[in-house]
């Protein structure tokens, strides 16, 4: 693809630093928090009540990183690694952070009575607002992956002047057609939830290898997330309909997220398809496209120091940290996002400098990279 750079990175260190197999095997190994500073909150809702874990408080005009994980996950499983990798500290020292729990996914959530009726997508979304009122705060800054990012792609497109730039890992804007319904069916009577999840977080390559990350995830999805609440919020998920969202100029009207946005996906993810997708009906003018080399379906557990220099990249260019180290994902870049706002000023306009690659007879100024 003309326009793709390929960026190298020295090695990572390696996920889960001194930890061996058996220790792995421990359902706490993702659920273990480094900071004890995390303060839990049951927060109420137009649909019901969500449970909330924050730390730090709103500084100055300053958004809050809001994150929401995907389905079968909880904000433990989905984002302690990433939150707690050491680099990422110079990041959230600058922010209030703020993670929020799918109803009834939480460690420890009691199982949903009969004949409840789980929120929509949609109605996901909206339970958004109440979180956002009752800490304070003016906006945020969202980091969703799988059905997170298509719940904070709902929100940003509900209540866009809430959201002030997006992270959006695995995101699928397609709802399921007919064939796809029947056989996320048909693969619900022949295997078992955990199973069934699992393909949808993890490529057929990595299921296939067997290995520990994907046999500790099997075991954790089915320990620690309630299966019957689970089994709600996947079939909620997989009834979701299209993301209403077209290119600027191409339909009448477009619909489209106004904010910076990052998409990232692994290069061995179930999900590329659909975030390759989005990325063609986002505008090219504030979309970065990050595709993670040697990466599968989650890149925020096993590639968190890339992405947390991306990251930090995004957040440079819509003005924040600009005293920041820069990152080797940033020194490697012929771009450049800045801003001459400062973290304690009035809210920054986003500035996305884009490069151009080729398209279908056309030019396209999202920004992709290969890392």
């Amino acid at each position: 693809m003309a326009g793709l750079q390929e960026l190298r990175f020295p090695e990572e260190k390696p996920l889960l630093r001194g930890q061996d197999a058996a220790e792995l095997e421990n359902s706490d190994t993702f659920l273990l928090a480094v900071d004890t500073d995390w303060k839990e909150h049951d927060i109420e809702t137009p649909y019901g009540l969500l449970h909330v874990v924050i730390r730090g408080s709103p500084k100055g005009n300053r958004p809050a990183i809001l994150t929401y994980h995907d389905v079968g996950l909880n904000h433990k499983l989905c984002f302690n690694t990433f939150f707690n990798f050491e680099d990422m500290q110079e990041i959230t020292k600058h922010f209030v952070v703020c993670h929020v729990d799918a109803p009834g996914q939480q460690v420890g959530a009691s199982q949903f009575p009969q004949g409840y009726q789980f929120p929509s997508m949609e109605q996901l979304a909206a339970m958004l607002p109440s979180v956002v009122q009752h800490f304070g705060f003016k906006y945020v800054i969202g980091i969703g992956v799988g059905a997170g990012a298509y719940v904070l792609a709902k929100f940003a497109l509900i209540f866009p002047d809430l959201v002030e730039g997006l992270v959006l890992m695995n995101i699928d804007p397609n709802g399921k057609g007919w064939i796809d319904w029947a056989a996320t069916k048909l693969s619900g009577l022949t295997s078992t939830l955990p199973d069934t999840v699992l393909s949808h977080l993890f490529s057929q390559e990595e299921l296939a290898n067997n290995t520990e990350l994907v046999q500790s995830y099997r075991q954790q999805i089915g320990n620690v997330v309630n299966q019957a609440n689970l089994q709600l919020f996947w079939n909620m998920y997989n009834s979701r309909r299209d993301l209403d969202i077209n290119r600027p100029g191409t339909v009448p009207n477009a619909k489209t997220l106004r904010c910076p946005v990052m998409l990232v996906v692994g290069d061995n993810a179930p999900a590329e398809d659909g975030v390759v997708e989005c990325n063609s009906k986002l505008d090219p003018g504030t979309t970065t496209f990050l595709k993670m080399a040697d990466s599968g379906g989650l890149p925020q557990v096993t590639q968190p120091g890339k992405l947390t220099e991306a990251f930090k990249y995004f957040l440079q260019g819509m003005g924040y940290m600009p005293s920041a180290s820069m990152t080797r994902l940033a020194r490697s870049r012929t771009a450049s996002l800045t801003s001459a706002s400062s973290v304690d000023g009035s809210r920054p306009q986003a500035c996305t400098h884009s490069e151009s690659s080729e398209g279908l007879g056309q030019v396209n100024h999202t920004m992709e990279v290969s890392c």
